[in-house]
């Protein structure tokens, strides 16, 4: 490593351009860490932050572009003659191009945080003959987006990455991989949707006779099943490394990071943030919600009685995990915090505003509107969190796990909410 601080000291952007163009070609360069000492040394001063991440993009596309017409001109015949040497023959040359058909384009933008993967895809994606055009919308994307991120962390971390490179590395491979297996999820679900859901609610509700009329419902129900597999997925990994004390890295690493983005000048919107998980922001809201049942709600006492149930459940829940896990937080000034596993203000609002947003969405009929609403209140649930490790006052997995809590909870009880509806639904037709 000293031999390339050296180097990347003496030749600079050059040098950057030149190693990842390499990489891409598939020659074993430790393209991250060229990256991630690049940041260190915009951090440093010594070079430019845009000029970096213009290099490094630079010296990607050109490599994954040369890449994929050398694959494009050897093409078929070549991976038929020779690929037998590494266990290629025609057969799984076939398969693979099927695969590249289905999953390669969506692929290509997250392909990058996959080591061995990302060196080899500018060839398949030649041999297989994709369109270069949208090629290049997904290669030069995710080029220019793993190029930004890893520069600019090892920009935010400065002299820390040496110490936190393995655990970013390790994340944003874990990332890659998720990234990767929820494109093929939205691929295999769009292609078989109308079985998907006829088997979930068959399963769910077998009494429905009416199913062929309930599209938006059946949507509804598949989205918030899939959620909560999601959720409880997430679940597990997180009590897993809770139990065996694995989250120590993961929340030095994000307490570095929210420090290091967020300064001083950020203290007083940072108190603003933490009080939107107060009552003064809840109870104006659960009133508006209520209201907005009464007024449009069909099912109103139905609905009602699972907004209160969710409210009152989702607290004993973050009462009752914080008590099962008993975690010493944080010390903010001075004093020891205890039962922060999970985040009592993440699991409250994404409990409190996330099933809020579902019933105001509900019975509301411009479309256009619903996106705004989520990612609005993705954001204020994301403020909140980085509010609060901002101050010390909880760690990032006590953040992430009220997330993950909270999100499974707000599902389970949507689909619950789903089902009684449907079944009600079906007993007034059969009466």
């Amino acid at each position: 490593m000293d031999t390339m601080t050296t180097w990347l000291e003496h030749y600079g952007y050059g040098l950057i351009f030149i190693s990842l163009f390499l990489e891409m070609l598939a020659l074993p360069l430790p393209g991250e860490m060229m990256l991630s000492y690049t940041g260190l040394f915009v951090y440093e001063g010594k070079l430019n932050w845009m000029l970096s991440i213009l290099s490094g993009s630079a010296g990607v596309t050109a490599g994954v572009s040369l890449s994929y017409w050398i694959g494009f001109r050897l093409g078929k015949p070549f991976v038929i003659k020779y690929g037998h040497r590494i266990h290629l023959g025609e057969e799984q040359l076939a398969r693979i191009t099927v695969w590249f058909e289905k999953y390669g384009d969506k692929l290509l933008f997250i392909v990058y945080f996959i080591p061995g993967i990302r060196h080899i895809a500018g060839y398949f994606c030649g041999v297989t003959r994709m369109p270069f055009r949208r090629y290049v919308i997904y290669a030069y994307s995710g080029a220019i987006f793993w190029v930004s991120l890893f520069i600019s962390l090892g920009r935010v971390l400065g002299p820390k990455w040496e110490v936190y490179h393995k655990t970013v590395n390790h994340y944003m491979i874990l990332f890659g991989i998720a990234s990767a297996l929820v494109t093929i999820v939205i691929y295999l679900y769009r292609k078989y949707k109308r079985r998907a859901l006829a088997w979930l609610i068959d399963v769910l509700v077998n009494a429905v006779r009416n199913f062929n009329s309930l599209g938006k419902v059946r949507l509804l129900v598949l989205a918030s099943f899939a959620a909560l597999v999601l959720f409880v997925s997430l679940m597990l990994g997180l009590i897993q490394d809770f139990l065996a004390q694995d989250l120590g890295q993961f929340d030095e690493v994000a307490t570095y990071v929210i420090q290091s983005v967020f300064g001083p000048e950020w203290h007083g919107l940072m108190v603003g943030f933490t009080k939107l998980g107060t009552l003064s922001i809840y109870m104006p809201l659960i009133a508006f919600i209520v209201l907005w049942v009464v007024l449009k709600g069909r099912d109103r006492m139905l609905e009602l009685s699972f907004l209160f149930w969710v409210l009152l459940g989702g607290e004993v829940l973050d009462e009752g995990l914080r008590t099962l896990f008993h975690r010493p937080g944080p010390v903010s000034a001075g004093v020891q915090l205890f039962n922060t596993f999970p985040s009592e203000e993440t699991l409250t609002f994404v409990t409190v505003c996330g099933f809020s947003a579902f019933l105001l969405l509900r019975h509301y009929s411009e479309n256009n509107i619903r996106i705004p609403v989520i990612l609005f209140v993705c954001l204020l649930c994301l403020l909140v969190g980085i509010s609060h490790i901002y101050f010390k006052l909880q760690f990032p997995s006590d953040v992430v796990a009220g997330y993950v809590f909270g999100g499974g909870w707000i599902s389970l009880n949507v689909i619950l909410l789903e089902v009684l509806r449907m079944l009600k639904v079906s007993e007034a037709i059969i009466d």
